[in-house]
């Protein structure tokens, strides 16, 4: 956005945030953050053109602008209307964007399989925290769900097309960050799918990153696969020297093994920018091959939001309660009166248990008096 740029005033949720012109909806939002921001499924900040097809950031306009104060007349989708100066929008506070979202959240699911427990996207994926939140318990279609052949795509990248809802991000990645996209949507309808022309395999330097993209498990690493779940990992930012990339990326590890190596990702599920300010992209160098703790510079744990599953058992930030008797006492610490050795017979400090083999037994604390 150009310096100078005019500023306009925008209420969401009854939340009012200052954008540039050019702004949309959806960004403006984000700006806000929390539930204010509506969920996106096929928008991605980084990719040019994306955006527009999922349908679930769809917003009620109330108040165009100051100048228009119409309400626009249908639910209109936030990742591609730019705000107007004194625009009103209702997202969380609108009945019938939430209805409205129930349905595109039961439409993304009709033919999507109900295999999370083997699918390796389980505990990070954007369509589970969707219908969590948005979706109905059940659902209306009655008709037999199509199903494709899973499809090798070289020999890192594996095609389910069966859980594919066709938000064209891998797509846009391909066509934006590498030299010959091979594959895209053939067909129409409900036969559209994602496949390559002639079964060709994707070898691209950059390609790896349609696995970042991807908000499903349609696009999966081979690497990883059926290896571990994600919230039995812990993820770790590190970096290394990479000719072809930044070379900062996230190392998904448990103990001193690494199973996977992917893009710093932000809070909306987007790819980090860089410390020098850039897109952070990776090479399949990087993420398919460096599979060792000594190829990179360890920065530190990741931070995870609370909320998240990964975040399970992964104490990042937090900060341990002070101890309320010293608070309240003026930081004096608590007397011992009685040690409960001395007055009790059972327990031996003495005694280690975890040098004794087997469970303890009655006999272990029993003191030989014959002397």
């Amino acid at each position: 956005m150009a310096e100078g740029a005019p500023l306009f005033k925008v209420t969401i949720d009854n939340i009012t945030v200052e954008v540039p012109a050019g702004t949309t909806i959806l960004n403006a939002a984000r700006k806000i953050g929390g539930d204010v921001a509506p969920p996106a499924m096929c928008y991605y900040s980084k990719l040019q053109g994306s955006g527009g097809k999922c349908r679930t950031c769809l917003v009620e306009v109330s108040k165009g602008s100051e100048k228009d104060p119409r309400p626009m007349p249908k639910l209109v989708a936030s990742c591609r209307t730019t705000v107007m100066d004194g625009m009103e929008v209702k997202n969380i506070t609108s009945p019938k964007v939430l209805d409205a979202r129930a349905g595109v959240v039961e439409f993304l699911l009709l033919n999507h399989p109900l295999d999370c427990p083997i699918c390796d996207q389980a505990g990070e994926c954007h369509l589970q925290d969707l219908s969590y939140e948005h979706g109905k318990a059940g659902t209306r279609y009655e008709f037999q769900r199509r199903t494709f052949h899973k499809h090798d795509l070289g020999e890192y990248i594996q095609l389910h097309m069966t859980r594919c809802i066709l938000c064209y991000r891998c797509v846009f990645t391909a066509d934006q960050l590498t030299a010959k996209r091979e594959h895209g949507v053939l067909d129409r309808g409900d036969h559209a799918q994602i496949a390559t022309f002639i079964e060709k395999n994707l070898q691209n330097d950059f390609i790896g990153n349609v696995i970042d993209v991807c908000p499903v498990g349609a696009l999966t690493d081979k690497t990883f696969r059926f290896k571990n779940r994600v919230w039995f990992t812990k993820p770790v930012d590190a970096h290394r020297d990479c000719p072809k990339c930044s070379g900062e990326v996230q190392l998904w590890m448990r103990g001193d093994e690494v199973f996977r190596i992917t893009a710093r990702k932000d809070e909306w599920g987007e790819i980090k920018d860089t410390t020098q300010g850039k897109p952070g992209w990776i090479c399949n160098e990087c993420r398919f091959e460096k599979k060792q703790v000594s190829d990179w510079v360890i920065e530190g744990p990741s931070k995870v939001n609370r909320q998240s599953v990964i975040s399970a058992n992964h104490y990042v930030g937090v900060q341990k309660p002070g101890e309320t008797f010293e608070n309240v006492m003026d930081g004096r610490q608590p007397r011992l009166f009685m040690d409960i050795h001395s007055v009790s017979e059972v327990n031996k400090p003495e005694i280690q248990l975890s040098l004794i083999e087997g469970p303890a037994h009655s006999d272990d604390f029993e003191v030989n008096n014959k002397d």
